[in-house]
Parts: structure tokens; C-alpha cells; sequence
């Protein structure tokens, strides 16, 4: 059975963010030789299509595009899902004294640094286009470096998570309980897919951390990256900032991955079979507790 929320608790100690980031991609659809391959390969039908990279492994676009990436995930972690349309929700908490914010904008600061500095090298990389790409190259397929420039686009929105409070339309009382009553159960229903969402990155946390501290058929220990160990303690203080229903149970399991992290670090584990298991028993441990 889903969990009934306070809307109008929930939405005073959150909010909702839309995060839009658009690169330009440097590719185009050449035509004439995915003719020419058709032709060349004797296919019946239309094969494929190719596409060209414009200015290919060029490390000025690529470093946009991998920041872009980046910042999305980012975004992606520190918040939960809403709405179809990507807006997410973020605690007032996180949002303020999180850090959030502040992150936020200095993320667009770099991704516009990075724009800037690809925008301002273009016109010279298309010079050098000519020669890479040989018969491939056209010089119609390269926009004007102010259309370029403007295909870079690092944008965000804060947005008031709505209430069924909300309804100010001139509608009969009976109409708009009908209406408060499908936006409250549409609420919780997004609320609980939200939170579900929590409970599916802790269990796969967890999954993950007790695979790779087992040892594997021949009873060897199995080998680790650092990033595991790190995971784990970022995974402690997400479940805090994500936790917008104030859900014991999550706390309750947040505290129990604390306790199980406490004096225990990558060398720890690495060195020591007894860390390492103790360590393991207590995941498995949670991973028993709680039904997911």
C-alpha cells in the first residue's frame, strides 16, 4: 500500500528544479554517401545513414560535452524524479545550506567557461576540418561561430512544488473536491515513485558493496576500487538531503550504512580480512532488515 503524504508539508520544505543544458554536437547527416554506401554495399533498401563529426575528437567541444554530462548527473544524484517533463525535487536543506545552489551556479560558470573557449577557437578548427575530413568536408555544414555560440545553453528553474491548495478557479465546491482529491492521490503517487527511487539507489549501493567485499569461487578476495568506499559515505549524506518525506525507515537504514562505514576506509578494508568481513556481515545486514 502507498504511503498518504502532507502536500502542503512536503512542498514548504522543497522545491522543484528544471535543469536544461543543450551543446552543440558537431555532427551531420550526410546524405550523398549514405547513398553511396547503399550503392557501394548493393543494398535494396535504404541500409543506414551516415554521419559525419564535423570537427572529430576535437578536445575544446569534447570537454563541453563531457562537463555537460557531467553537471547531469550531478544534478541527478543530488535530487529525486517529479515529473515527466524532467523537473526533480530538491530540499529547501539541500538547496541553501546543502550547497546545492551554490554548486549549481558555479556549474553553469564553468560550462560557459568551457563554451566560451571552444566558441573563440571554432573558426580556426574549421581550417583544419578541411584537411582532416578530405572529400568528407563542407564548408556549407559549419554554422557562423555566433549561431555556434548560441547552441550552448546552461539553464535552470526554480519552481514552488504545487499543493492541491493551489486550485483558485471558480468551480462548485463538489467539482473541486473531485479536483483536490485526483491532484492529492497524483501527488502521492509520484512521491512514493520519487522515494522508491531513494530506496533503489541504497539498495544498489549496498548489492554492490557486499558482492565485491565477498571473496570470489576460489575463495580469493575479490578486488575493489576506492570509489566503492567513497560511494558508500557520498551515499550517507545523499540519503539525508534526499530524504523529503522524513522517512524513519530511511534514516533508520542511512544511520545503520553510517554505523557499518565507522573506522572502516579503503586500506582498512583492503588490508585487514577482519574489517573487510565485519564490514560485509553489516551490509548484508541491512540488506536483510528492510523490504525493498
Amino acid at each position: 500500500m502507498e504511503q498518504q503524504f502532507d502536500s502542503v508539508g512536503i512542498a514548504t520544505s522543497s522545491m522543484l528544479v528544471e535543469l536544461n543544458i543543450s551543446c552543440w554536437t558537431a555532427r551531420k547527416l550526410d546524405k550523398k554517401v549514405s547513398e553511396e554506401v547503399d550503392a557501394a554495399k548493393n543494398t535494396k533498401v535504404k541500409a543506414g545513414n551516415y554521419h559525419k563529426h564535423l570537427l572529430a575528437g576535437n578536445p575544446h567541444l569534447e570537454a563541453v560535452n563531457k562537463y555537460a554530462a557531467k553537471v547531469r548527473l550531478w544534478n541527478t544524484k543530488q535530487t529525486i524524479p517529479w515529473s515527466d517533463n524532467g523537473g526533480r525535487i530538491v530540499t529547501m536543506e539541500n538547496l541553501f545550506n546543502g550547497g546545492y545552489k551554490a554548486q549549481l551556479d558555479a556549474h553553469k560558470v564553468e560550462f560557459e567557461r568551457l563554451a566560451d573557449a571552444f566558441t573563440q577557437v571554432y573558426p580556426t578548427l574549421i581550417s583544419a576540418s578541411a584537411f582532416q575530413l578530405g572529400d568528407l568536408f563542407d564548408r556549407d555544414e559549419y554554422p557562423e561561430p555566433d549561431a555556434v555560440a548560441k547552441k550552448f545553453k546552461f539553464q535552470y528553474t526554480l519552481m514552488p512544488l504545487p499543493t492541491s491548495g493551489d486550485f483558485r478557479i471558480d468551480i462548485g465546491e463538489q467539482v473541486k473536491a473531485e479536483l483536490v482529491e485526483h491532484y492529492e492521490n497524483h501527488f502521492n503517487e509520484r512521491l512514493n515513485l520519487a522515494m522508491r527511487d531513494v530506496w533503489g539507489r541504497l539498495h544498489e549501493c549496498l548489492t554492490h558493496m557486499s558482492e565485491r567485499l565477498s571473496n570470489d569461487d576460489d575463495g580469493n578476495r575479490k578486488v575493489f576500487h576506492g570509489t566503492l568506499i567513497t560511494n558508500a559515505r557520498e551515499m550517507i549524506g545523499l540519503l539525508r538531503r534526499l530524504n523529503v518525506t522524513n522517512d524513519p525507515k530511511l534514516e533508520e537504514a542511512r544511520r545503520d550504512l553510517e554505523l557499518a562505514m565507522t573506522n572502516a576506509d579503503t586500506d582498512t578494508i583492503k588490508d585487514s580480512d577482519y574489517v573487510r568481513e565485519t564490514v560485509k556481515n553489516k551490509v548484508d545486514a541491512i540488506l536483510n532488515k528492510y523490504s525493498w
